[in-house]
């Protein structure tokens, strides 16, 4: 049961543009999968940077907060350190 076959009555003409139109489907088909896939590498890179992005805005932003609480002590600190020199000094006025 050959679809080309000599008695079916086709010609040479016949079988080379069908074996083109194959060739022009399986052309199509590649084109479209590589795009598909190309599509998705970039849907998946876009997603991970994205995630960088965010990464990095938490770490500006815990930097910022860690800035803000080294100053809170430095400054609880100088307060701590003043407090004791008065201390200290009324400890020796008494003595």
């Amino acid at each position: 049961m050959y679809v080309f076959a000599a008695e079916s009555g086709t010609t040479w003409p016949d079988v080379v543009f069908v074996l083109g139109v194959l060739a022009l489907g399986v052309f199509l088909i590649v084109v479209v999968l590589a795009t598909l896939h190309e599509f998705r590498k970039t849907k998946v890179l876009a997603s991970q940077e994205e995630a960088m992005r965010q990464l990095v805005r938490r770490y500006e932003q815990l930097a910022e907060n860690s800035l803000d609480a080294q100053q809170r002590v430095a400054a609880d600190l100088s307060e701590l350190r003043s407090r004791t020199n008065s201390i200290e000094q009324i400890l020796r006025t008494v003595e």
